[in-house]
């Protein structure tokens, strides 16, 4: 018990907030009893506070008999006397918990880099398309053919795909695509083939619609086809550039095989292409959309690599299903903001996507490098990290005989958000705990400081 850390907040004095901290350890029973407390010294520089705020927290401990000074020994836990904290709530309910506890560091997957979005020039496009006549009316069902134009071009620019704006339908959100899709589907499909471990939201898209799961298992090597053609289903839902969240791709020839099976059953792929824009040791392999566009539907958003709340996704769909989905969605209304379209339009007519596409790969590049060496300085064999060539986070598989719920409690009592891997197992679990780490809103200096703090969390 040599070193606490937390944040603190301004408004209410550093004294009281450390002495609230220990007070509520003590009481859940995370400091023990007779467990010796860091003394006044080591407390203030490991909160980098003054002695005189970490004495006048112990002396408030003191007089309220939650811990006792023995002299030069120093100060010990109290066995509490039930009188004393009778009337406390103790929260067991982990949303409360988060509430109380102080995060310093948070591995979220799902943010990305604020210092470096283009805050400036997106303002500016945005201050001129609230000057044009078309932001002021409800827009096109299926998505403004602007973007859409400029989402084909980027698409064969980048993707090899070859289409046509008619054939994009713009969204709100990838799974909200899968479940206006599976609207269409499944008259045809009754059940799909989807990788274990997974993208956990794309599976409850289908079980939305009553589709049955076939799993294809995924290890650190790879997607594992041989069992493909005696699977019943002939509708196959993939993460083929950054499996989700494995991070491993899918080989061109297990690509070209994928498109011949899905020809032979007469079948579809569904391509969730969601984090193709950023792989850091080789050029990203063409999509499967750009080796056959008959049998597959192509899933793409702007979450992922430009900002989550803007609420964008895309797909490319065969001429077949097209036809029924403007059919069957022709009256309902586009789930896409209308401003948010018309702006990522402009911003990738004049040039700025592209830019910023190109200034975040180099900058997550460094980011991903930056976490995965304290990683190894830190942990050296007691982990193996997972997906390191591409997208924004990690998988690390940590060697130390503990659960993953114990690994992701640990870091909280830290001050580390980390998050689990288990959602996304169906049947194909893996021999030791997998914790997700994401680093795209993080500084090199907060990813190193993360780490460090995981290091003793799991010391």
């Amino acid at each position: 018990m040599k070193n606490i850390i937390f944040a603190f907040k301004d408004d209410i004095p550093k004294y009281k907030q450390i002495y609230e901290q220990f007070k509520l350890f003590i009481e859940k029973g995370t400091i023990p009893v007779n467990e010796q407390l860091p003394s006044i010294r080591q407390l203030a520089d490991s909160l980098q506070v003054s002695r005189n705020t970490t004495l006048n927290a112990y002396e408030q401990l003191v007089a309220e008999g939650y811990i006792r000074s023995e002299g030069r020994k120093g100060y010990f836990v109290n066995e509490l006397d039930p009188l004393l904290y009778q009337n406390i709530q103790i929260p067991t309910n982990k949303k409360k918990l988060d509430s109380i506890q102080q995060v310093v560091i948070d591995f979220k997957a799902g943010a990305v880099d604020q210092s470096h979005f283009p805050l400036k020039i997106w303002r500016r496009i945005a201050n001129q398309v609230l000057a044009l006549q078309e932001s002021y009316r409800y827009g096109d069902p299926f998505g403004e053919e602007c973007l859409r134009d400029r989402i084909a071009e980027y698409l064969f620019q980048s993707r090899g795909v070859k289409t046509e704006s008619s054939a994009i339908i713009i969204g709100s959100s990838t799974q909200q695509m899968l479940i206006n899709l599976g609207q269409i589907l499944k008259n045809d499909f009754h059940s799909v083939i989807v990788e274990d471990p997974g993208y956990d939201g794309a599976r409850e898209a289908f079980k939305f619609h009553d589709l049955s799961l076939e799993t294809l298992p995924v290890y650190e090597t790879g997607v594992d086809f041989s069992k493909l053609e005696q699977m019943m289903s002939s509708l196959i839902y993939v993460t083929p550039s950054h499996q989700s969240p494995i991070g491993v791709s899918i080989s061109i020839p297990e690509r070209l095989m994928l498109i011949h099976w899905a020809n032979n059953k007469k079948g579809f792929i569904i391509e969730d292409d969601y984090d193709s824009e950023f792989r850091y040791t080789q050029r990203p392999f063409p999509a499967l959309a750009s080796l056959d566009s008959n049998r597959v539907i192509y899933l793409g958003n702007f979450s992922k690599s430009f900002l989550p709340g803007i609420r964008l996704s895309y797909m490319v769909l065969p001429e077949p299903i097209l036809n029924r989905y403007k059919k069957q969605f022709l009256y309902f209304e586009c789930t896409a903001s209308l401003f948010s379209q018309l702006t990522m339009a402009k911003f990738m007519e004049d040039g700025e996507w592209n830019r910023h596409i190109k200034r975040m790969r180099l900058v997550y590049k460094r980011k991903m490098q930056c976490l995965v060496s304290e990683l190894r300085k830190q942990f050296k064999q007691n982990i193996s990290i997972i997906g390191e060539q591409s997208g924004l986070y990690i998988l690390v598989k940590v060697h130390l005989n503990r659960t993953e719920e114990w690994l992701i409690d640990r870091a909280f009592l830290h001050g580390v958000k980390v998050y689990p891997t288990s959602i996304y197992f169906i049947n194909n679990y893996f021999d030791q705990p997998i914790i997700k780490l994401g680093f795209g809103n993080l500084s090199n200096e907060e990813i190193e400081l993360g780490v460090k703090f995981l290091k003793k969390a799991w010391s």
